[in-house]
């Protein structure tokens, strides 16, 4: 019986291997050669528009660090041209009472009350003109310097052959700086 029993379970295997057998396809080794082809080929065109998309995202990357970088640099040159010409309205707004006051320090006094009251207003005037040189406000030169429109407004020509061509021969009202900024042109009158 045991003889009948293995002679049973080898037909079996057999059957098993014949029916394996006819499932398995035969591969050539060739076919497996172009499918490993094929894999690789398609690996490498996704590295290659990988390594695309990531210089892209670098580039991008670059460009928005640049910006930044030139924003931040554009708002501190702002930041540092306000702190430094801060004053520059007040200053324009306190120049005509300035002009003023130098007009009025020109009136001859024949009495003692008069005197008085023209030294006052010269110590005022003082401190006024004190405290906006220690803003950095300055006066521009005018008389005798040569004309400069960036600094001077000519208001009148003359011909005189006491100065040079394109001299400052008077001022007429003073021109003044904050810094290096212009607030306000010397209105004079120049040479021909």
């Amino acid at each position: 019986m045991s003889n009948e029993k293995n002679v049973a379970e080898q037909e079996e295997t057999v059957d098993t291997i014949e029916n394996v057998e006819s499932d398995v396809e035969i591969v050539d080794a060739d076919d497996v050669q172009v499918e490993e082809t094929e894999v690789v080929d398609e690996s490498a065109a996704q590295i290659a528009e990988l390594q695309a998309k990531l210089d892209e995202t670098e580039n991008k990357m670059l460009r928005a660090q640049a910006d930044f970088d030139n924003f931040r640099r554009r708002a501190r040159l702002d930041q540092e041209a306000a702190q430094k010409y801060r004053a520059q309205s007040l200053v324009s707004e306190i120049l005509p009472a300035l002009d003023n006051f130098e007009r009025a320090l020109q009136i001859e006094a024949s009495n003692d009350q008069t005197k008085s009251l023209l030294q006052g207003m010269n110590m005022v005037y003082n401190q006024l003109v004190q405290a906006l040189q220690n803003e950095g406000v300055e006066t521009i030169k005018s008389v005798g310097e040569q004309f400069d429109p960036h600094l001077h407004q000519a208001v009148m020509q003359v011909e005189d052959e006491n100065y040079d061509s394109n001299t400052v021969i008077e001022e007429l009202q003073k021109g003044y700086r904050l810094k290096d900024r212009v607030i306000r042109p010397a209105m004079v009158k120049v040479n021909q």
